[in-house]
Order: C-alpha cells, then sequence, then structure tokens
C-alpha cells in the first residue's frame, strides 16, 4: 500500500506540537522513512547525512546490528516490569557498567527515563541530603549563567534566567544563585580572575547551597561555549571548602562526546553526583542515569522519609536497560578514542577555518564537536531546506550552526556537512 506523505506532513502540521517550535507559523518538519548509518532517508527518497546524531544521542548510527539485536533479545523475554519491588539482568548489568566507567567515588545508580529528570533527580537527592542531615536550610542551588539542564521545572531553575528559553516563567521558578559563565576558552591560558564571583557567590552563600551545578567544559544549548577545565577544578575545591555538593550535567558530554569518555576527566575531577543520558542508549530509547556516592545515598535513606522521594514509571525500562548495555560494551572496545579524534581532527582542518568569512564570529571545536557562530541569527526554515538540499541534516539555532555526527562518520561524510555549513554562509536568506 502506498504512503500518502502530503496527508500525512499536513496533519502533522496542523495537530502535532514539535520542540520549541509555533502551532500557527510551525517550522517545516521532513518526514523520515528510514534511517541507517549516518543517513536519514525522506519522503521523497532522498538521503541526508545527519551531523547532529538526532541531538547527539545516535553516537553509532542509526540501524545498528549489535543495538538491534539487544533489543530484540530482551523483547523476547520482556519489555517492560515495574521498577518497585522487582528488579531485572538488563537494569543489575548496565549498574554494574556505569559503576565501572564512571569516577570510582559513585556507587549509587538511580535509572530513570529522560535527561531533564536526571537533572530532578540530582536537584532533589541535593536538597534531600543536607535535609536528612538537619540542614534545611541548605536548599538553593548554584550555577553559572549560559547553562541549559532541561525543560522540566526544577531543571528550568538552573537554566540561564536571562538568555535561556524558560524566562516566561520566571515568576514561579525557585529562585537560585547564578555565577558568571566561564569565560577562558579551552586551549588559552588560565585567567584566575574567571573564578572571582564564583568564589564570593560561595562565600556569601554556602551556608544556603545545597549544590552548585555545571555542564562540564561545554554549555551546550546555552550557547555551544567551550571552556577551561581549570574552571571545573576551582569550583569543585570551592564545593569542598563550603561544604556544597558538586552535580555535574553530563547529559549532553557523557560518552566520549568531548573526547574523554566524561569530561570531568579533562579536570580530573570527581562529582558527587553525575547525571547522564543523551547517548547512554546510543540514541536507541530515552534512558537517563544519575550515580552518586555512598555518603549521599545513606545520609538520604537515613533520614526522616527514610527512601528517595522518586519512582518514576518507566524508572530502568528493561529494552532501554538492554540497548544502553549494548551501547556500553562497545563504548568499552576503546573504538570511539579513535573515531572521535579523527573528527576532532577534520574539524580542525576544514572547520576552524570558515572563521575567516566575513559573516562569522568564532570556530571552536572539541571531540566531535564543531560550532560556527554567525554575527547574525539564522533564518531556520531557510537554512534548514538549503541543508536538505545539499543531502545534509543540520539544526541551527539562533547564531549557532553547530554538527555533532555520529562517531562512525567517515571522512567524506563529515566533509559534506562542512561544505553545506560554508556554502549558506555565503547566502543571505539564510540569515535574519
Amino acid at each position: 500500500m502506498s504512503i500518502n506523505y502530503t496527508d500525512l506532513l499536513e496533519f502533522d502540521k496542523n495537530h502535532i506540537w514539535h520542540p520549541y517550535t509555533s502551532m500557527t507559523k510551525p517550522l517545516p518538519s521532513y518526514f523520515v522513512k528510514s534511517a541507517h548509518g549516518v543517513e536519514l532517508t525522506l519522503s521523497g527518497d532522498q538521503s541526508v547525512i545527519d551531523g547532529m546524531s538526532s541531538w547527539w544521542a545516535v553516537i553509532h548510527g542509526y540501524n545498528n546490528e549489535i543495538l538491534n539485536n539487544a533489543l530484540i533479545a530482551q523483547s523476547q523475554s520482556m519489555s517492560h516490569v515495574m521498577f518497585g519491588g522487582i528488579t531485572h539482568q538488563s537494569a543489575i548489568e548496565l549498574s554494574q557498567k556505569l559503576v565501572a566507567l564512571t569516577p570510582n567515588n559513585l556507587t549509587k545508580v538511580f535509572i530513570s527515563d529522560s535527561g531533564s529528570v536526571s537533572v530532578e533527580v540530582a536537584l532533589k537527592m541535593a536538597i534531600q541530603y543536607w535535609h536528612s542531615k538537619g540542614l534545611p536550610e541548605k536548599s538553593k542551588l548554584l550555577t553559572v549563567k549560559n547553562g541549559y539542564h532541561g525543560d522540566t521545572f526544577a531543571a528550568m531553575s538552573v537554566c540561564d534566567p536571562v538568555n535561556g528559553m524558560h524566562t516566561i516563567f520566571e515568576k514561579v521558578l525557585a529562585k537560585n544563585y547564578f555565577a558568571p559563565a566561564p569565560l577562558t576558552r579551552f586551549g588559552d591560558e588560565w585567567n584566575e580572575r574567571d573564578t572571582a564571583l564564583l568564589n564570593e557567590f560561595f562565600a556569601n552563600h554556602h551556608s544556603e547551597l545545597a549544590a552548585f551545578i555545571i555542564e562540564p567544559i561545554v554549555q551546550g544549548a546555552g550557547g555551544m561555549r567551550i571552556y577551561h577545565p581549570q574552571y571545573l577544578k576551582e569550583a569543585k575545591a570551592l564545593c569542598e571548602k563550603y561544604n556544597v555538593l558538586f552535580i555535574a550535567d553530563e547529559i549532553a558530554t557523557g560518552f566520549g562526546r568531548t573526547g574523554k569518555l566524561f569530561a570531568c576527566e579533562w579536570a580530573d575531577i570527581k562529582p558527587d553526583i553525575l547525571c547522564l543520558g543523551k547517548a547512554l542508549t546510543g540514541g536507541y530509547m530515552s534512558l537517563a542515569a544519575t550515580l552518586t556516592t555512598e555518603d549521599v545515598a545513606h545520609v538520604i535513606s537515613q533520614g526522616d522519609a527514610g527512601c528517595f522521594m522518586h519512582g518514576p514509571t518507566f524508572m530502568a525500562n528493561p529494552l532501554a536497560c538492554a540497548v544502553a548495555n549494548a551501547s556500553l560494551s562497545i563504548l568499552q572496545t576503546g573504538k570511539w578514542q579513535q573515531q572521535v579524534n579523527r573528527i576532532e581532527q577534520q574539524l580542525i582542518k576544514q572547520l576552524l577555518p570558515l572563521s575567516n568569512h566575513h559573516r562569522v564570529a568564532d570556530t571552536r571545536v572539541l571531540g566531535a564537536i564543531g560550532v560556527v557562530e554567525a554575527k547574525q541569527a539564522v533564518n531556520v526554515a531557510n537554512i534548514q531546506k538549503r541543508f536538505v538540499d545539499m543531502g545534509v541534516w543540520i539544526r541551527p539555532f539562533g547564531k549557532l550552526i553547530y554538527i555533532m555526527p555520529p562517531y562512525i562518520m567517515s571522512e567524506s561524510d563529515l566533509s559534506q556537512l562542512i561544505e553545506a555549513i560554508s556554502t549558506v554562509l555565503n547566502e543571505d536568506n539564510c540569515f535574519v
């Protein structure tokens, strides 16, 4: 039976709300029929090279045989069981792998169903920890400007309050503290003035701070900013000095994206709480994890509540855990290191020189992340169409045209992505 893509797209346009999109003036949506490797096949049988890893998650490529087989095998025994009072092999194996891969102080694993929820869990852990220690006044959070941690309410409260996506909710969000964003760029000489105001925030507010939360090394949706590892070292030292928990949000940076398995490794620090998501399942299913220490877990468990107060319905979903185990097994072979390094070297060679273009304010690269910051905001609808016409899938926002390709991407496919970016920089209608 033939599929009427026109009718389906029309229904989609009129009835389905896509992320960050108006329902009265929606951005165009492209119909994907199938995906394999690094390519998406659209309704007109055109293939486009995916430069986004489906929002940074599909690190091993689409239709990966190992991940497919893990899903199929798990589905033969069970697709889901509640996690209250029940456990299963896939969840146990996933937790074993995460404890083995992450810093050795992180031994307790809470498995949830999305990145935003992972952050919610982390923030609740921090607040409940201090409440259980008899210090309920330590309930505020400290973070940095230009950060992004998700779209749920507690997560929104630690996203940039001015330049973020959530200012409309400002009056109902919890009021937290925001230090200036890190300024010293990755690879530049460290400037100790970068943490001067951060020191002041800790000195002035530590008695009410439950935790400091930050995206290590790369601030993602808040501007794709890549900063100096020393900032993390200084922040962790301040947390220890002033008795504040350190939360690392590695949802976007975890599992090799920056060239280290976890971005905290650039600064050789160990967070008290770690948030993971996105690439955890190789981009196959929604799954997240929040890891913490023996101390945090025991204090919470011995407090007034006697337990941690959170429990998603699809917590530790067996299908998601099974595919996550398969994805982590691929990472454990170590091949990702060569893949990410090859991508980084090509981005340095081909993408960084675009900084000389008259329309470009800056370019930056780290691991399998390439960013072109334009001087003008992009026209999303126009630039998206031009990218599709050129056989690539790149989804810019604001002034940022960036790519986070799957690790398996070939040199020729990556060159096509970069050439497409170079091309649109010369086209006026792609910018506002």
